[in-house]
């Protein structure tokens, strides 16, 4: 058979195929619907899921675990458009009612139209830390539907397309909630609570000890390994159960991943235990984890040092703790309106008289002026203040106290060179307590 013969039956055999493709009665399963009849499959489908869970529905939201930690919701869907909503975003664990919709874009996505407790995570003006100024806690309102599995509806978040998983909530997760809020609080802390906080790492033969930095409004800490020389470092989002703190990522030690953190009450401190003695731990402590020897620059013989408490500039300094902030309040409270503390200054080593602390104020007030004696504790690393006698008497010196018994405390003071300065080039030395949550920020005069 000659070739052109061949191209031409091979070219109506080629033609016969297409032709019988075309009239097929079996219809492609892709194309049986049009797009707006599978996005309202799909609108249906979540519906559906949303409503058939007789307790709700229970997401824990990471809104970026690379800085900020979780928040538990818990949503209960309604036939009608409207959901009760719960969260542990603060001690308001209480239901509220507010209303949703399923809508229909590119994408099938679940909206929280009027405000409730999710939309606290998305409001640009209210955010945990500095560096989210004007980003709030990064959460969304919106979610869209990428089906369900294993029983849980799986979402992809609408600003940063990370999942949400929701699963399906029980009775008691609703009663529950409010446990959380204890459990939070003790990791927080209030004015009174020590000021650091230290994580260790047990692998059953040894101890590991960071310096855990927590900021509570985040719930996120890292951990800086407190071996000399090492830059070890990592980080930790948190969320909140009844019984403690759940880590995102885990603790890895000895192999072994440690997320769940039981809260002990009598400790005061959280620990995940894993096998063959292998624990992680992370508590509060009054001893600074990193501690210098700066204090030895106001012992007795060495060159006058002064360091001075300035309101107008410091009040506001992140290093001066709750604590010594009510007691100033709490002196300001006992003087006449136009009267305010201006000034704490420590004069160490004077030529004439020795150590002494003065007390300057505004409004005319004149200046009252305690002596007192040092002691360097070499072993603790802080100096001890010891009363020598006032200047004035004490009818007249009784009122301020509050923040001398602080400064004269038999545990004595951390004494710390910071590396930052606040208005003025000055250098800044804070003051701690040995025994609580008092801590002083100074100028070096």
């Amino acid at each position: 058979m000659k070739i052109k013969y061949i191209y031409k039956y091979l070219i109506l055999a080629f033609v016969a195929v297409i032709l019988g493709a075309c009239t097929s009665t079996e219809a492609d399963p892709k194309f049986d619907q049009t797009p707006l009849e599978r996005l309202n499959g799909r609108k249906k489908e979540l519906n559906d899921l949303l409503l058939s869970s007789a307790e709700g529905w229970k997401a824990v939201y990471y809104t970026d675990s690379t800085q900020l930690g979780g928040w538990t919701h818990l949503f209960k869907f309604l036939p009608d458009g409207k959901v009760d909503m719960a969260s542990d975003y603060d001690s308001a664990t209480t239901i509220k009612r507010s209303q949703y919709d399923i809508q229909l874009g590119s994408a099938v996505s679940l909206v929280f139209t009027t405000a409730n407790r999710i939309h606290l995570l998305s409001e640009s003006d209210n955010y945990p830390t500095a560096g989210l100024i004007g980003k709030g806690y990064l959460g969304d309102f919106q979610f869209f539907y990428y089906g369900e599995k294993n029983g849980e509806i799986i979402f992809k978040t609408n600003r940063d397309f990370q999942e949400l998983h929701f699963v399906k909530a029980t009775a008691r997760d609703w009663t529950d909630l409010a446990k959380n809020t204890p459990i939070i609080e003790a990791i927080t802390g209030d004015m009174t609570s020590p000021l650091f906080r230290i994580l260790e790492e047990n692998d059953g033969a040894s101890i590991k000890k960071y310096e855990f930095d927590y900021v509570p409004a985040a719930r996120f800490g890292t951990a800086y390994s407190l071996v000399e020389g090492s830059e070890e470092a990592f980080q930790m989002a948190l969320s909140f159960t009844p019984t403690g703190a759940v880590a995102k990522p885990a603790v890895v030690v000895k192999g072994q991943k440690l997320s769940n953190f039981i809260y002990d009450s009598v400790s005061n401190s959280f620990t995940a235990t894993g096998t063959g003695g292998v624990s992680a731990t992370f508590r509060y402590t009054n001893a600074p984890p990193r501690l210098t020897d700066d204090y030895k620059k106001l012992a007795e013989g060495q060159p006058q040092f002064v360091v001075g408490y300035l309101s107008a500039n410091l009040y506001n300094a992140s290093t001066n703790s709750v604590y010594f902030k009510s007691l100033s309040a709490k002196v300001n409270a006992t003087l006449p309106a136009t009267q305010s503390l201006a000034r704490i200054q420590i004069i160490f080593n004077n030529s004439v008289n020795g150590t002494y602390i003065q007390y300057l104020f505004n409004g005319g007030k004149a200046t009252i002026t305690h002596f007192v004696t040092t002691k360097i504790d070499n072993v603790n690393k802080t100096i001890i203040l010891t009363d020598d006698g006032w200047a004035q008497t004490a009818a007249t010196v009784a009122f301020l106290k509050p923040i001398d018994n602080e400064l004269l405390n038999i545990k004595g003071l951390y004494f710390k060179k910071e590396n930052f300065t606040i208005t003025y080039p000055n250098t800044i030395y804070t003051l701690t307590s040995a025994s609580n949550s008092f801590r002083i920020t100074t100028y070096q005069l």
